[in-house]
């Protein structure tokens, strides 16, 4: 008889397969991310690298006995600042909810109560607060989630090795996600594309100093801004050659340790049982 292959996503498992492991009640880490401007080098699609990131957290923890599966990766986030940019595709927010409701709420019914959400997206944050936040009150189901780039963003200075490049190298189009993509998808790169830093052009003559604010008399106001107005050429307040294949093998060891040693704790405390 041949030896059926480990698999870890939910979506290469037939369906006599899934009756027989889901009905023992797995993780299942469910990938989000966006489809949007990621700088002139890099794919636009960055729930790639959210899914990649899924994956080998699933394939760890499953060798360190915590059976997991990855969901099929949720590839359009919700819409921030980047649905105007060309290429780009974005859900309202709305919908994004409405999506995220429907996709839980099928793994809820199927008795699937260890769910978490891996997000790669600052726009979907929101929405997934709510969603979650819904499904604890109804079900009293508890799902965390685990804000990929925000965390990597923090393990910069450290995996760096240098406080000063590791701060000049993050914003959009730069540090963490362009290592990362360097890292998982080096025939996607364009390294002759890898432009220099980049500042968002002044806004009714006011420095723009975030997404969607602007610097007025020391205090940041929100105005309702375009990505256009944010980031040139994709890139916005970060120098994309400071990033590297190196520091996204690195971040990305360090984020799959993370989400596993987070796994480990959560089985501990019986987590959805």
């Amino acid at each position: 008889m041949n030896e059926i292959p480990t698999k870890t996503c939910l979506g290469e498992l037939t369906g006599e397969e899934a009756r027989e492991v889901l009905s023992r009640n797995p993780v299942i880490i469910l990938p989000l991310g966006s489809h949007e401007d990621q700088g002139p080098f890099a794919p636009m699609g960055d729930y790639m690298c959210a899914d990649a990131v899924a994956r080998r957290v699933a394939m760890t923890a499953t060798d360190r006995g915590i059976t997991t599966y990855v969901a099929p990766v949720l590839p359009y986030g919700g819409a921030d600042f980047f649905g105007s940019m060309i290429g780009g595709i974005a859900l309202r927010q709305s919908t994004l909810r409405a999506v995220l409701t429907d996709m839980i709420s099928c793994l809820v019914r199927q008795g699937l109560t260890r769910i978490v959400i891996f997000n790669g997206h600052g726009g979907n944050a929101q929405a997934i607060h709510d969603v979650t936040l819904a499904v604890r009150q109804e079900h009293g189901i508890v799902i965390p989630c685990v804000y990929l780039w925000s965390i990597a963003a923090g393990m910069l200075p450290d995996v760096m090795e240098d406080a000063d490049a590791a701060k000049r190298s993050v914003g959009h189009g730069g540090n963490p996600l362009g290592s990362i993509a360097m890292a998982l998808f080096p025939d996607l790169i364009r390294q002759d594309l890898v432009p220099g830093p980049a500042a968002p052009p002044p806004f009714m003559g006011m420095p723009v100093n975030g997404f969607a604010t602007v610097e007025f008399d020391d205090a940041s106001i929100n105005f309702p801004l375009e990505i256009n107005e944010i980031a040139v050429r994709g890139v916005a307040n970060a120098d994309p050659r400071l990033c590297s294949a190196q520091t996204g093998e690195k971040l990305l060891d360090r984020l799959t340790a993370l989400g596993v040693d987070l796994l480990a704790h959560l089985e501990h405390e019986n987590w959805g049982k």
